[in-house]
């Protein structure tokens, strides 16, 4: 059911810690005060506390806020852990023999000097789920190792942020026993999450911990105790400039590792992700930015894993029991079906808040661990046909915003290309431009646009906008601060692309400092990529997309930032369980809407490859990620189909015609093969396909023998590898290489003819469920060559990528139902577009 416009834009709670203290006027609690704190309005906490007893003759001598200018709070314990260091006497539990001026000082002294007393232990458990991670986890690696002892098991988490993997990946190191784990990611700026978590937790009490940045020598540590390495793939496995590993890392393949973990793992979407994030920075900047998110290596390295391929095997060279890959948007991955069911734990955005709504259904009267993180809405905006037409391109001839905001110039110099258009889109955007204004009193509305409805604006007190270039960041600075946009001059302006900002997590103090602790400031952070991936700034509630992004791994790694948790816990000092809220929701504002909505039709599905509807998976996601849309009239919540028909709009027959002509639609690597020898109706299956038997009965074995062969060879001879062998090998690798694209070529050249089968059928497929089932077999194995068996078999051993296959027979269902419909004809009226068995009760039923 579609939540009105009012429930989905809840009011921000405006509440802060505050730090009290009273007196109470007798001669039991002379020379005392009562040092307490609370979100509440301190009048109300104390008369509270004091009713009970009938107390009245009180007084409340101090009231402040307990938050530092950098965002973060100390506590009543704090201030009396502190008088206590002074000499102050603590009869009473919350009670303090000193003045208040004493108490005044010891605030003072707490949030200027930024002091702790001391680092607690931590000795929290595990969530359910994350407790269901390690279970599947350690129950498939045993399976596997009692199939075949030298087994080496590969797990995938596709988890996330907030998940708490480093935690969890360390819980599951202890339940195997294990005292080798080396950590392996392609984002070094990580380390500190991994190193913080194994040193604050009692269960890793006596766990060593190196890396690059700590030094030693992993060769000397003790043998009994657990040792965790953590490293970047860029640096541990670079090759020097003689095409050999690096010296100082050729203990890597000494050491028998009993856990090797993959941080940050999707493999190739990384560094498109480093790519399309610093796009937009001078070439000085986005080198020093990528090499700070990414390490320095970067490209040097990227171009190896291509040379060496995507199996392990190939390119880590170290001894491993056990493999686990972590990441938060595997889309690539999932899509190429390496990891079957069995090998794959989910925890997605849609998982966290189901949780959340689960939990707080079943236990009203528990603190609910999940409700600190914010349900996100994605708000879309459709521009004014006069601003469209300044910027509309592409194949769907949709909002350019790169080209909207296009900028010239630098610093104080830099100005928007089409600068009164922007102008105009501020103005919008503040609900002041004539023209929408015009259209509101026609509808008889006012839409919620971001900076003048006032149920948004408390959200939009700190923002994140994210602009397409260097020079439009300091142009929108600059045009923030010119004299007619005084609404903006409350909000300090943090423009962290900026030459004088530092890349990675030195670009964070200044949005700190501006933002303090959040309660008293506005502010807008301007970024081309900058603190877009792995920084937490919790008061940002809302970000303004406002350049093009395409890779959803990207886009939503962005939109993620604004969902961190902002609380405090124990706010009245007398609940250690309760936790005060300041973000309930988060904001995702698009003024691009047709790409907006692509972006959530493809993480939706990339979220449950799993899922065989896309719709279906679309339909969960956006129950909990509300989508509105405003239409230049009005703002309506837009549905999953609505959501799909929108993201597929202009699909054209060419396009889906190059959907069944990629090579993402089969997987030819070696794991997949082997399957294929290992199964004789397989092979035979295989055999059938048109062409196939002209490329030899032995062409797959050829394969894999010659490719595993090389491989093995580059790894034993490693830096003594001579020219000779060098050229002979890289031969070997060009005759592998060239075989195994012709058996990707005859498996294509198969996939094309499924659609032809489709449009001879009656039945209208929306997934490859549909396709695979029994229905108009004949004609399946007439137009295609396979049984519908044989089809099916090569399917679930991955020959055919299920995810994106899936993707391709829902996309071609969905364009022959509009031109259907187009023409006046009804795909099968009354039938949902769902699947088979809703198909099946749709018949009978009528």
């Amino acid at each position: 059911m579609s939540k009105s416009i009012e429930d989905l834009l809840p009011t921000k709670p405006a509440t802060r810690l505050r730090i009290y203290a009273y007196a109470i006027h007798d001669d039991a609690h002379a020379g005392l005060l009562k040092v307490g704190q609370t979100t509440q309005d301190v009048k109300t906490r104390v008369a509270q506390q004091l009713k009970t007893a009938a107390i009245e003759n009180y007084e409340i001598v101090l009231d402040e806020p307990a938050d530092r200018s950098d965002g973060s709070v100390f506590r009543d314990h704090d201030v009396r852990t502190r008088l206590k260091k002074k000499g102050f006497a603590n009869p009473q539990l919350e009670w303090m023999r000193c003045s208040v001026e004493d108490v005044r000082t010891a605030i003072a002294e707490l949030r200027l000097h930024k002091e702790y007393e001391g680092t607690p232990t931590q000795s929290f458990p595990m969530r359910a789920e994350q407790q269901a991670a390690v279970d599947k986890t350690y129950e498939y690696f045993q399976s596997r190792w009692a199939e075949d002892s030298d087994a080496v098991p590969e797990f995938l988490w596709n988890a996330k942020m907030r998940f708490g993997k480093t935690f969890t990946t360390y819980q599951l190191a202890k339940r195997l026993g294990a005292k080798r784990v080396l950590v392996m990611t392609f984002k070094p700026a990580v380390e500190d999450a991994w190193e913080q978590d194994l040193r604050s937790h009692v269960d890793f009490d006596g766990w060593q911990y190196l890396s690059r940045a700590t030094g030693g020598d992993p060769s000397t540590i003790e043998a009994d105790r657990p040792l965790v390495f953590f490293g970047s793939f860029q640096d541990l496995l670079g090759r020097d400039k003689a095409g050999g590993f690096k010296p100082k890392h050729k203990w890597l393949s000494d050491v028998a590792w009993d856990l090797v973990v993959f941080d940050e793992y999707h493999f190739g979407a990384w560094r498109d992700t480093a790519k399309e994030l610093f796009e937009g920075e001078d070439e000085k900047a986005r080198k020093k930015a990528s090499e700070q998110e990414f390490g320095a290596d970067l490209e040097t390295f990227a171009e190896e894993l291509e040379e060496r391929g995507s199996e392990e095997d190939q390119f880590v060279p170290v001894r491993a029991n056990a493999y686990l890959y972590l990441s938060g948007t595997p889309f690539k991955v999932l899509n190429e079906g390496r990891f079957i069911e069995e090998q794959i734990f989910n925890w997605t955005y849609t998982d966290e808040q189901r949780a959340k709504a689960e939990f707080a259904a079943a236990h009203p009267d528990e603190p609910n661990p999940y409700a600190p993180l914010p349900e996100m809405r994605l708000l879309t905006y459709q521009m004014p046909d006069e601003l469209l037409a300044i910027a509309s391109q592409g194949e769907f001839d949709e909002f350019d915003l790169n080209a909207f905001f296009e900028a010239k110039g630098t610093g104080d110099d830099a100005e928007f290309v089409h600068k009164d258009d922007v102008q105009k889109w501020l103005d919008i955007i503040r609900g002041e431009y004539a023209p929408t204004q015009l259209d509101a009193l026609k509808a008889g509305t006012r839409p919620p646009f971001p900076y003048s409805d006032t149920r948004l604006l408390p959200h939009l007190q700190h923002s994140i906008w994210m602009l397409p270039r260097t020079a439009s960041c300091a142009a929108m600075e600059n045009l923030l601060a010119e004299p007619q946009n005084a609404f903006w001059r409350d909000y300090r302006v943090i423009n962290v692309s900026a030459p004088n900002v530092g890349v990675g997590l030195d670009a964070l103090p200044p949005v700190r400092n501006a933002i303090g602790s959040g309660f008293d400031t506005k502010s807008i952070t301007l970024t081309v990529g900058k603190l877009t991936t792995g920084v937490t700034v919790p008061q940002w509630s809302s970000i303004l997309m406002l350049r093009n992004l395409q890779a959803p791994e990207t886009y939503f790694q962005a939109a993620f930032r604004v969902q961190s948790p902002w609380t405090i816990r124990n706010p009245n000092g007398d609940d250690p369980n309760a936790i005060e809220i300041f973000k309930p929701v988060c904001f995702v504002f698009d003024f691009a809407p047709t790409r907006a909505l692509r972006q959530i039709a493809e993480y939706g599905r990339g979220l449950s490859p799993e899922n065989p509807n896309p719709e279906k998976a679309v339909e969960e996601l956006v129950s909990f990620l509300p989508v509105l849309a405003y239409d230049g009239s009005h703002m309506t919540q837009v549905d999953a189909a609505g959501i799909l028909d929108i993201a597929m709009s202009g699909t054209s027959a060419t396009l889906l015609a190059r959907k069944w002509e990629s090579a993402i639609l089969v997987n030819v690597d070696n794991a997949t093969l082997k399957k294929i020898m290992a199964d004789e109706r397989a092979m035979a299956a295989v055999m059938n396909i048109e062409g196939f038997r002209a490329l030899g009965a032995n062409i797959i074995e050829t394969v894999v023998n010659k490719s595993e062969a090389v491989g093995k060879t580059k790894k034993e001879k490693g830096d003594d590898i001579t020219p000779a062998e060098k050229k002979e090998l890289s031969a070997e690798e060009k005759e592998y290489k060239s075989k195994r694209k012709q058996i990707q070529e005859k498996l294509i050249k198969f996939a094309t003819r499924i659609p032809a089968f489709m449009y001879l059928t009656d039945f209208r497929e929306n997934t490859l469920y549909d396709v695979i089932t029994k229905i108009d077999s004949d004609l399946f194995q007439s137009v295609t060559g396979l049984t519908v068996a044989d089809f099916e078999l090569l399917v679930s051993l991955g020959v055919f990528n299920a995810g994106h296959m899936n993707q391709a027979v829902f996309a071609f269902r969905r364009y022959e139902d509009s031109s259907l419909s187009y023409t006046g004809i009804e795909s099968h009226k009354g039938l949902r577009r769902y699947g088979l068995y809703d198909t099946v009760v749709a018949i009978e039923a009528s």
